[in-house]
């Protein structure tokens, strides 16, 4: 037990980084709540899917456009002012989005642009964050840092969800409740950073041009066979399977009969299973076999979908949810930690940025995924996602099992 914890938790005997840890948990809190709140509040607005999918994918857009421009900042600048301010950007996003739902003024194009303006903030706030991981503990720890930072992420699945669909339905708070609940979480996460040392910024960082840097971090991934190819099938999964989530309400409303807010539920028993993965594959970070467990969770990930269209009662799809947060949680957070292992401390914000253009593809294939399902139904939609996900996944292992790649191999 005390292995486990000591695999598992280790990296938190850092008091910096426990405080940043914190932040970064309240962060998280908001931004899953937001996965819910928009989508129901945008289902709730036209009924439809392609809707849930617009809005989704204004957020996709923004993150697309800045992502790579983000993860630069993130390697040039003090990693805490960047924060702060993508932080402070999100806040007024979230309150003018609830004084418009009070003022019963809110419509879709108000709520793509909350979108757009969250996913321009999320650009710049996620690559800072992860590499504000990497300035907080030694190199040794850098991989459990990160696996652990994941178990705040999964563990914000679970809460995050039953917080957003509990003040949905709550007469006192609705929409505008949750999204001041949201705004709170990110002003006290931004607060947090004044706990912390001043950012460690390279010497040399400002001697180039901004989108000279940007185009260094896309060839030292290009160059980098390990790094090629985890980012690549991260992205290609990430695209493929996690727009399942904008697809869900409609289905609890469409085939099982139910409200939209019931998909809180659906989002609470993924998360359950998310954090339950991260709590187990945290302590194969720096393990030779990490990119096995990886896979196979993926494997998992895609089985999951296509189960979805199948199970016969709204029981049953609370399993398959589960089986879906298991395997998508557990691919989420070895993919952090397995890059992060790979990836020199120069080039970490750029890398990340990579890796987080993921979230910023899956908003933008929520609306084609939002298109299908008003058209195929949202059961056959699932089933591509899932076939989709299978695939990427086996041909990773065909590729890792010939050793076109050795993963095996240690690196600094």
């Amino acid at each position: 037990m005390n292995s486990w914890l000591s695999d598992t938790f280790g990296a938190l005997v850092y008091r910096d980084f426990r405080v940043q840890w914190i932040g970064s948990m309240l962060s998280f809190l908001a931004f899953f709540m937001a996965m819910i709140v928009q989508s129901v509040v945008a289902f709730d607005i036209s009924g439809d899917n392609e809707a849930v999918g617009t809005v989704v994918a204004g957020q996709g857009i923004a993150m697309a456009a800045l992502g790579p421009l983000g993860g630069a900042f993130a390697d040039r600048w003090p990693k805490r002012r960047v924060i702060a301010g993508a932080q402070g950007v999100t806040v007024v996003a979230f309150v003018a989005l609830a004084l418009l739902v009070a003022r019963d003024q809110i419509n879709i194009e108000w709520l793509t642009a909350g979108s757009v303006l969250i996913g321009a903030s999320l650009a710049f706030l996620g690559p800072a964050r992860q590499g504000l991981v990497v300035d907080l503990v030694p190199a040794e720890m850098r991989s459990k840092a990160m696996a652990v930072t994941n178990v705040a992420n999964t563990a914000a699945r679970v809460i995050g969800p039953a917080l957003a669909g509990g003040l949905l339905v709550w007469p006192r708070s609705g929409a505008v409740g949750a999204y001041l609940c949201m705004a709170f979480f990110y002003a006290v996460s931004a607060a947090s950073l004044v706990l912390l040392p001043k950012s460690v910024v390279r010497k040399d960082a400002q001697d180039k041009p901004v989108f000279a840097d940007v185009w260094a971090g896309l060839i030292y991934v290009a160059r980098h066979p390990k790094l090629r190819l985890l980012v690549s099938l991260f992205v290609l999964v990430i695209l493929a399977g996690f727009p399942h989530v904008t697809v869900l309400p409609g289905l609890v409303e469409n085939v099982y009969r139910l409200e939209a807010a019931d998909v809180s539920s659906l989002f609470v028993s993924s998360a359950v299973g998310a954090l339950t993965a991260s709590l187990f594959v945290a302590r194969f970070a720096s393990s030779p076999r990490a990119h096995w467990i990886y896979t196979g969770h993926g494997v998992l990930f895609g089985a999951a979908l296509v189960s979805l269209a199948f199970w016969p009662s709204f029981e049953y799809l609370m399993l398959g949810m589960f089986l879906v947060g298991y395997g998508s949680g557990g691919f989420q957070s070895l993919n952090s930690a397995v890059i992060a292992h790979h990836t020199e401390v120069d080039y970490i914000g750029r890398v990340m940025s990579l890796v987080l253009l993921a979230f910023a593809g899956f908003g933008l294939m929520s609306l084609p995924y939002g298109f299908l399902a008003d058209r195929w139904g949202e059961p056959n939609t699932l089933l591509l996602m899932g076939v989709v996900v299978l695939g990427l996944c086996g041909l990773f292992a065909v590729l890792v099992a010939r050793r076109a790649i050795d993963f095996a191999e240690s690196e600094a």
